[in-house]
């Protein structure tokens, strides 16, 4: 055996013998695809604060959950780095500004936890006060992070949009992002809150009336839209007629749903296309280019009306993630929010300040994603006919312009041995893998070895390497796996 060739076996093996059992079928075929890198083909810049996570408004009627004292969740959100938290879902047609409370019950007091609303009925009223949006702000200076406001569209009126949003910004100060004005405005006509009748130009009108009420009291106030629950259309009409108006433009997006459908299932989460993505995408890219405004998905996960579970808590949901973040950076996107809260099944983070707070398989993706933002994308091309549509790469400069590449491997029935060409002059690759046993696995996921701790502790534990020689090296990707490249 020639030592090139020895030196790809023992490789391959140290990889296998790196994984969980469940990955480690003699009978799973491997295949080989080649992975072209150019490092000085710069692409789209990866934001700072690329990352992010979106929560319900609701959640704001428990002054004690956003505030300094939640140091369980804040270490999970901290080490992701400078972030966004963004306020809305469901219920925020249904919190209410309320400066003075006239009884305790409204400074509901504890840990109580609010997942996300599924959106089958209209939501409680909650009461949103002064001392909410106070605990707020010494939670985002704990974990540096932003946000992202949603102001009552739905059920609230001009002058309570206006008064809160004046206590908000004043506030929050530069912890503020933008305000926006309703969550899923095109489905008013579904859940009661708009006749049948209401379409974009309904909408368009109320949202000019909500931003003649906040512009006039905060004229530097900035805002962000539509935030819808559709892909298309109202996202280029609004970007149209509002693009002097706002500095962002938002929409939402679920893989999946209902989840009592019993076609709404792993193979379907992690599989090649997804028609809603594909037919909304091509208008949210014409709707940038048009405006010249940036884009985030201020909404996202798995399977809406909470997620389902079997599929949504999985560690499938974790590679569907990083594939997700994947599509926003091959079109230049400037953020994403998952959505999340209390015990959600899709929630990267579930727990409350008495019982603790965990991470969910999801979370280890944006652990590993983490690890790019404030870099850049590179140029990349795959080539990959033997393995499929199962196997996504993608390549970036670090902020520190080390060079990076991710390789998702959604198959769960083939390896990969992928040949890399980067023209670069390193001399080993670092490899930390992203792993569970199987895709259905809700809690043995690590990442560089190591699983995520208390209050989000974690350090890697494994990093394998292999060599480099003349820009080129060869990995070897398990089924259902992921891993992050480092050039050295």
């Amino acid at each position: 055996m020639n030592r090139r060739k020895f030196l790809r076996t023992t490789a391959a093996a140290a990889a296998i013998a790196a994984m969980p059992r469940g990955l480690r079928a003699n009978d799973i075929a491997t295949a080989s695809a080649r992975l072209t890198i150019h490092p000085s083909q710069l692409g789209s810049p990866i934001a700072k604060d690329f990352l992010g996570l979106s929560y319900e408004a609701a959640q704001l009627a428990h002054p004690e959950y956003f505030s300094a004292q939640n140091t369980g969740l804040a270490g999970f959100l901290r080490v992701l780095g400078p972030s966004v938290l963004r306020i809305g879902g469901n219920t925020s047609e249904y919190a209410f500004w309320t400066p003075k409370p006239t009884s305790q019950a409204a400074l509901a007091q504890g840990s109580d936890v609010v997942g996300p609303d599924k959106g089958h009925h209209p939501a409680t009223p909650t009461q949103t006060t002064p001392q909410a949006i106070l605990n707020l702000k010494e939670f985002l200076d704990l974990i540096d992070w932003r946000c992202m406001y949603g102001l009552n569209l739905g059920k609230g009126t001009l002058q309570q949009a206006a008064d809160e949003a004046d206590y908000v910004s004043q506030t929050l100060g530069d912890r503020l992002i933008s305000f926006q004005f309703g969550n899923e405005s095109d489905l008013f006509h579904h859940n009661g809150l708009r006749p049948a009748s209401y379409d974009y130009a309904d909408f368009a009108k109320d949202w000019q009336s909500f931003y003649d009420a906040v512009h006039a009291r905060l004229p530097d106030a900035k805002f962000a839209g539509p935030d819808t629950a559709g892909t298309g259309v109202w996202v280029e009409e609004f970007a149209q007629q509002f693009k002097d108006k706002i500095d962002l433009l938002t929409t939402h997006y679920y893989a999946e749903g209902p989840p009592t459908d019993p076609s709404m299932t792993i193979e379907r989460l992690l599989g090649p296309t997804n028609s809603r993505w594909d037919k909304g995408q091509p208008m949210i890219q014409q709707a940038m280019a048009e405006s010249h405004l940036p884009f985030r998905l201020t909404e996202t996960n798995s399977c809406y009306s909470g997620g389902k579970p079997g599929v949504s808590n999985t560690f499938a949901s974790s590679l569907w993630a990083l594939d997700l973040m994947s599509k926003l950076l091959a079109i230049g996107a400037s953020g994403i929010n998952f959505h999340t809260g209390g015990y959600g099944w899709y929630a990267p983070v579930v727990g409350s300040i008495e019982n603790g707070f965990v991470a969910r398989p999801e979370y280890y993706a944006l652990l590993l994603f983490s690890q790019l933002v404030g870099g850049r994308v590179v140029a990349s091309q795959l080539e990959a006919s033997s393995v499929g549509p199962l196997l996504v790469c993608f390549a970036a400069r670090d902020a520190k312009g080390k060079l990076q590449t991710v390789v998702i491997n959604k198959d769960p029935a083939k390896n990969v041995r992928l040949a890399l060409n980067a023209a670069a002059s390193s001399e080993r690759v670092a490899v930390q893998r992203l792993i569970a046993p199987t895709l259905e696995d809700e809690q043995d996921v690590t990442f560089a070895g190591a699983p995520v701790g208390t209050e989000g502790a974690w350090q890697a534990a494994r990093t394998q390497h292999v060599r480099a020689s003349n820009g080129k090296a060869e990995c070897f990707i398990p089924a259902a796996s992921a891993a992050l490249l480092r050039w050295e």
